[in-house]
This record gives structure tokens, C-alpha cells and sequence, in this order.
């Protein structure tokens, strides 16, 4: 029987009425109860205004929640999307802006205007004929001396399998690699392997992103928004500049229950040769392992993770896996449980990326820039002149490549045997959520479209296997997630090729297959890499059985100790002090601060913390999603079981956030929340033991979590033009010394 991973979600709705009592923010505006048209600008004329409350009603479109609907009056909904820009619209009639974001507005760019603007069209690539290399081969693994490893950032030449405009020419592209040395690095870098009994690796990361002739720093690959709150905006470090002190790095394991000065924390940041480092930084050794650590086989990624240009550190090439073994799944092909090992378990970075023809990386930034329109255009019109001399650079909340990379190469192949294998997938990408599928097509074939379903089995994701083995046709994969497939070659006939179809869109993701307007057009990102049925089977090697409900002995269980605590956490779409669209995190509850006052709804990532649990605590966390599509929410630290989704309904009240200049932003709050009942459990690919899980909008998501260790971390969405934008927020385990809360 084909199980589906999970059931498409109704788009979130919102009845939004906007009164008297919040004009200093809303000034003035209201709507008629027979305004039909949901871009029509609020009337400060309107006789029916109602001047007692505030709300936005943030319901699944669906009658389980009608009722709490039905509490109020003027039931009128629109889409979140039609609502942000509503928002805009009246921070502009405010005078807060000038222009509302296009983006927000109109469909994708035609391909003309791509072409026009010198960026490589992907249907002049050519598709599935490059081998990839597997990043769980041993020749890709790095090998530590005692327990040590060096690992360099720097920048390098390297051909993903891109050809010029002419459609001939190999193009290589400048990237930031990882690796042992200078002259070894690559995208992504080597992976990291080592089993939860090993004693700590000490790991030394080196910043060489500088030039070795001249022995300066190397100028950022892509612009850098200065305006975006980062490292060299801290207080202290204003001084300092990208241009003239050089690219900040500070390295995150994701996934490992990290010390907190090796988590890659924001103040732990270094410069090209450790010249500036940042104000928690405490040590150039990293230490991964260890009896306080990771217990349980599972993948990890490794990737920068400096403040405000994590999205463009990332994109430049800076990130690699990290796959941990135990007794029972050791990788090998005689491992206990039976599942394929050695040559026949794989391993994936997939990403998106945008090319000049040149075969350099594109990321949009500037007015004039191609795609501008799709992500920023009308944001840079009304940005302040002194602040951005040239209208930029800004930067887009989402980012959709339209060429899909693995392993660092574009649209690749991968030859296989009759045989199961283990494939190990990253999403890597920026915003980009897929659906995967796969499909079988004859031999040269590029197109899934024209074949048929492969099923394949869900045995694992993130941190550890699952209980048991699940066949599926289709599972959700949301950026920064690992997951962990059985895929049977042997159903395939020989010559004939299988591809990972993507079934989701180029736009942000509500859960649902998308609309037409949500795709590139004459797109290529449903497509991603193939896997050519045409090596011979290897009879020195015994093929793997895995079925359907194949024990594996894994699952969450990750603490039997009761929660001591819920908290209510939100998810949020506002504004900047420039009216661009700001994703914030934050509360859905009154609490107190480690400051001690009390706040409520939108919070930056500056403001004091308000999630401060003991070591050893067990809590829940409730994360409403009030914004209008999915983001992939990862907590630092932990591993957590996801628990249920609930719908919900609730009244918004906008309200001021505090930017990290001191100026003012758009934020809400939730109150009066009311849940509609129909819960729903954990996917397939959520039965393990888990660091991402997926908010879905108007959802509220529970997840179980235990704090091990005490120090500062972070919960953040993993959307990393998100992150950089202010959607992450700190968190103390333990005591906050003076100076931690802030």
C-alpha cells in the first residue's frame, strides 16, 4: 500500500477589520463592509469604522474553524499575501513609504527579461549528463590525525557543469569551498564522518578569504545589505566593513548538541586571519562529540552562519555534510541492520542557484538587476538615498534559484546497480520547499513528466531512523532537512533512468501543490537529478531487504522526563522601518524577559530573551504560524519529537518593533487564540528524532524538547533570506549572567 507523507494543507484566510484605536500605527483607515477589491486603500471617510478593537482573523479556510470566525462581524477574507500588502499599503499612506514591494503584486519575470539581463537560461544546460560525486564516498571524507581536523574556507574556481551563452562552452564559477587546505577545498566541502563513541573532534575553522597575492581581504562574492542587521553593526564593530576588513564567518554544526562557543553563535564571528573577532568569541577550537553530545546515528550539515549573510555565505559555497555512525548503523555494507552501506549508501547537498553566463553566481540586490521584480523590485524605490546611493543593495525575503544543484553540480546523473541503495538527501536551498517523487523514464529521457511512479521507502530523517520503514510515492522536504531513503533499482528496468521529480513550486510554500503563477515559466526546478540504471549488479555484495514496516528500531523517545512548561511562540510577518517585509519570531503569550518586562508578540533578535529554561527541563513549545506560507523552524541545541498541528483562529493587533538602529518597524501580537480541534500527527519523515519540523500557516505546530546543556542559543527559521532578515531569536539555558539576556 502507498502511504502519502502528508495531506496538502487549505491556504491560511484572513478577515481583517482595522479601527480607530490603533491609528497610531494604522492611521485612519477602515473599509466599507461592500469593499470587495483587497488592494482597495483604507478610507478615513468611512462612516462604519469601528472604533473599540483591532483584529485580524487568522483561520484554516475550512468549517472546523468557522465557528470562531463567526464571533465576529464583517467575515470578509483574503489571502495573507492580499493582507501583507495591505499592510504596506497603509504603513505608505502613513507616510512610511513610498512604494509598495512588487513582489508581493506580480508573477515571475518573463525569460526574455532574464536572458536580456546576461543570466544563464536553464534551458540551455544540459540535463543529466554530468556525474555528481557522492558525498558519503570515502574519497570524499575528510580523515582527522588524533581527533584533530583543520578546516579552511577559501575561495576557489569550479566547474558545476554550466556552459556559456553560446550553449558549448564549460563556464566555471568563483565559489567559497571548505577543505583540509587552501588548494583542496570545494562546494560543498568533504564530509565530516565520525561515531557517537569517538572522543570529541577539535575542529580549527580558518577564515582564508583573502587575496594570497596581495595578502588582503576578498571582496563578498555578492552584495551585502549593509542595512540588514549583522556583525559589523554590532555596537562596537561599526567601524568595520565587509570592503575593507573582509567576509566574517562563524561555523554551525546543525544539529549537533553543541557546546554554545562551538554553535556557531552570532558573537563568536571571526574575520579573514582572526584580525576582528566578535564579542563571544572564546576560542579558535571547536570540539564535536563526546558523552554530552549526540547518541544516536543521524545526519548533520555544517554551513557559515554569520548575522546577515548567512543567506550569501551559504549561497557562496560554504557548507558540507556531517554524517554520524553508531553500533547498529554503521555505514558499512555488514552493518546489523541490514540496510545498504559502503558504495550503496549516498549522500546529497541539493540546492538552487541563479548564473551570470559567465558561469558566475547571481543573487538580486539592485534595481536593474534581473528577477529584481520577482523578489525586491518597489522595496528599492523608497529606500532613503544616503542609505542606499544606488537604491541597493537590499535584500529579497525569499529567493527561488532556477537552476538546481547537487553536490555542486548542475542537473547531474548518477549511475547505479539492480540493487536497494540508502540515499541521504540535504536541502540546501535558500526558501525552496520541494515534494520529491520519483519517476521512471527510457534511457536519455529528461523529462518526469512522461513516467511512471516509483514508490520508495521513508526510513529515517535528521537525527535518527525510524521505528520502521514506510513506502511512499511522494515526501515533503523543507530547507535545511535531512532525509533518509531506501530507493529499489531493481523495479527499474535496465537502461531505463529514474529522476527526482519536484512537485512543489518557485514561490513560498503553503503546503499545497502550487499555483501557475507560482512557477518560472517553461520551468526546469521540477526536476533535479537522475539516476541511470546501467552498471551491472556487484554479486560480491549482498543487495539489502528492506520493506514495508522494516524494523529499524529507531523513533523521538528522545527524554521520558515530563514537560515542566508550554510556551506559546509565534511566527510573524511585519515590516521594516523602511516597509520592507520583515519575517519576525516571538511570542504568543504574555511573558516576562530576562530583563524583566513584560512583552507580547513580534520580538527582534536583539531584544532581551524571553525563553530561558533550566538544563534538564522538558518543555513543549506551541509555534503559531499567523503568516501566510510554511517556514522551516530549527531550535539550536536540542533534538525534539514532533508531537501534532492544530489549526487555529486568533485576533492580531499590530504594534511597534524596535530595530536594531533604534528605529521603528511594524510587528502583532495574538490574543484571544482559539484552536478548531482537528489535530493532526507527525509525517512519515517526522517519526525520528528531529532539529527542523514545518510550521504550516494557520497552524499551530507542538514539538517536545529537552535543554542538556546551559548557554546561549538560537531558534530561527531556516528560510535564510528569513534569518538574515530578523527571524531568529536567542535563548539561555541556565543562569543569565549580566550581559547574556540581551
Amino acid at each position: 500500500m502507498i502511504h502519502p507523507v502528508r495531506a496538502s494543507t487549505p491556504r491560511l484566510r484572513c478577515s481583517i477589520s482595522i479601527p480607530a484605536a490603533s491609528r497610531s500605527l494604522w492611521p485612519g483607515f477602515t473599509r466599507t463592509d461592500s469593499d470587495c477589491c483587497p488592494f482597495r486603500p483604507w478610507r478615513v471617510d468611512d462612516a462604519r469604522i469601528d472604533a473599540k478593537t483591532v483584529w485580524v482573523r487568522c483561520v484554516r479556510g475550512c468549517p472546523a474553524t468557522s465557528r470562531a470566525n463567526d464571533r465576529r462581524p464583517g467575515k470578509e477574507t483574503m489571502d495573507p499575501r492580499e493582507f501583507l500588502t495591505l499592510s504596506i499599503r497603509s504603513a505608505m499612506a502613513a507616510g512610511r513609504t513610498s512604494a509598495i514591494p512588487a513582489s508581493l503584486l506580480y508573477p515571475h519575470n518573463t525569460r526574455a527579461a532574464t536572458l536580456a539581463a546576461g543570466l544563464s537560461d536553464p534551458a540551455m544546460q544540459l540535463l543529466f549528463v554530468h556525474h555528481t560525486p557522492n558525498a558519503l564516498a570515502d574519497s570524499f571524507k575528510y580523515v582527522p590525525r588524533r581527533d584533530r581536523l583543520t578546516i579552511i574556507a577559501a575561495q576557489i574556481r569550479q566547474f558545476t557543469g554550466l556552459v556559456g551563452a553560446d550553449g558549448i562552452t564549460p563556464v566555471a564559477t568563483t565559489v567559497w569551498g571548505y577543505g583540509p587546505k587552501d588548494a583542496c577545498v570545494s562546494w560543498p566541502g568533504m564530509t565530516i564522518e565520525r561515531h557517537v563513541a569517538d572522543a570529541p573532534l577539535k575542529v580549527v575553522w580558518k577564515n582564508h578569504l583573502y587575496s594570497a597575492v596581495r595578502e588582503a581581504p576578498l571582496p563578498h562574492l555578492l552584495p551585502v545589505a549593509a542595512s540588514l542587521h549583522r556583525v559589523y553593526s554590532f555596537p562596537g564593530y561599526e567601524q568595520y566593513s565587509t570592503e575593507t576588513d573582509g567576509v566574517p564567518l562563524v561555523p554551525h554544526v546543525h544539529g549537533g548538541r553543541n557546546d554554545w562557543s562551538s554553535d556557531g553563535n552570532s558573537g563568536c564571528f571571526f574575520s579573514p586571519n582572526n584580525e576582528i573577532r566578535g564579542p563571544r568569541w572564546a576560542t579558535k577550537i571547536h570540539a564535536y562529540g563526546g558523552p554530552d553530545w549526540n547518541d544516536k546515528a543521524g545526519m548533520m550539515w555544517y554551513h557559515d552562519h554569520a548575522p546577515g549573510i548567512t543567506r550569501l555565505n551559504v549561497y557562496a559555497g560554504l557548507a558540507g555534510l556531517f554524517v554520524l555512525r553508531d553500533d547498529l548503523d554503521t555505514g558499512r555494507p555488514d552493518n546489523p541492520l541490514g540496510l545498504p552501506g559502503g558504495p550503496y549508501e549516498l549522500g546529497f547537498a541539493i540546492q538552487d542557484r541563479m548564473f551570470r553566463n559567465d558561469g558566475e553566481l547571481f543573487f538580486p540586490s539592485c534595481p536593474g538587476d534581473a528577477v529584481h521584480a520577482d523578489f525586491i523590485d518597489g522595496e528599492a524605490s523608497a529606500l532613503p538615498p544616503d542609505i542606499f546611493p544606488a537604491g541597493g543593495p537590499s535584500t529579497p525575503t525569499v529567493f527561488f534559484g532556477d537552476h538546481m544543484v547537487v553536490n555542486g553540480v548542475i542537473w547531474p546523473k548518477y549511475s547505479v546497480e539492480p540493487r536497494q541503495y540508502r540515499v541521504r538527501l540535504l536541502n540546501g536551498s535558500d526558501s525552496r520547499f520541494m515534494r520529491l517523487r520519483l519517476k521512471m523514464v527510457p534511457a536519455g529521457e529528461t523529462d518526469p513528466a512522461v513516467g511512471a511512479i516509483l514508490p520508495y521507502y521513508v526510513i529515517g530523517s535528521d537525527q535518527s531512523l525510524n521505528a520502521r520503514a514506510a513506502l511512499v510515492e511522494e515526501a515533503d522536504f523543507l530547507p535545511g532537512e535531512r532525509l533518509d531513503l531506501v530507493v529499489d533499482f531493481k523495479m527499474v528496468p535496465v537502461g531505463y533512468r529514474v529522476i527526482i521529480e519536484n512537485l512543489f513550486g518557485d514561490a513560498p510554500c503553503r503546503g499545497d501543490l502550487p499555483a501557475e503563477d507560482d512557477l518560472f515559466p517553461n520551468r526546469r526546478t521540477d526536476r533535479i537529478m537522475a539516476f541511470d540504471a546501467e552498471l551491472p549488479f556487484d554479486t560480491t555484495i549482498t543487495d539489502a531487504v528492506v520493506v514495508e514496516g522494516y524494523e529499524l528500531g529507531g523513533g523521538p523517545d528522545v527524554t521520558a522526563t515530563p514537560p515542566v512548561r508550554v510556551r506559546r511562540l509565534a511566527l510573524f510577518m511585519g515590516l521594516d522601518e523602511h516597509a520592507r517585509p520583515q519575517p519576525l519570531l516571538g511570542t504568543a503569550e504574555p511573558v516576562t524577559d530576562v530583563a524583566g518586562e513584560v512583552v507580547n508578540g513580534a520580538l527582534p533578535w536583539h531584544a532581551p530573551i524571553t525563553e530561558n529554561p533550566d538544563v534538564g527541563d522538558t518543555e513543549v513549545w506551541e509555534i503559531y504560524n499567523t503568516t501566510g506560507h510554511a517556514h522551516p523552524v530549527h531550535v539550536h541545541l536540542v533534538h525534539f519529537e514532533v508531537m501534532e498541528r492544530e489549526g487555529f483562529a486568533a485576533d492580531v493587533f499590530p504594534q511597534p518593533v524596535l530595530q536594531h538602529n533604534g528605529s521603528q518597524g511594524l510587528g502583532f501580537r495574538l490574543e484571544n487564540i482559539v484552536t478548531d480541534g482537528a489535530v493532526s500527527g507527525p509525517g512519515v519523515t517526522e517519526q525520528s528524532r528531529r532539529d527542523m519540523v514545518m510550521a504550516l500557516p494557520g497552524q499551530v505546530t507542538r514539538i517536545k524538547l529537552t535543554f542538556g546543556k546551559p548557554g546561549r542559543y538560537v531558534w530561527q527559521c531556516y528560510i535564510r533570506s528569513h534569518e538574515d532578515s530578523e527571524m531568529v531569536r536567542p535563548f539561555h539555558v541556565g543562569p543569565v549572567s549580566t550581559g547574556e539576556g540581551d
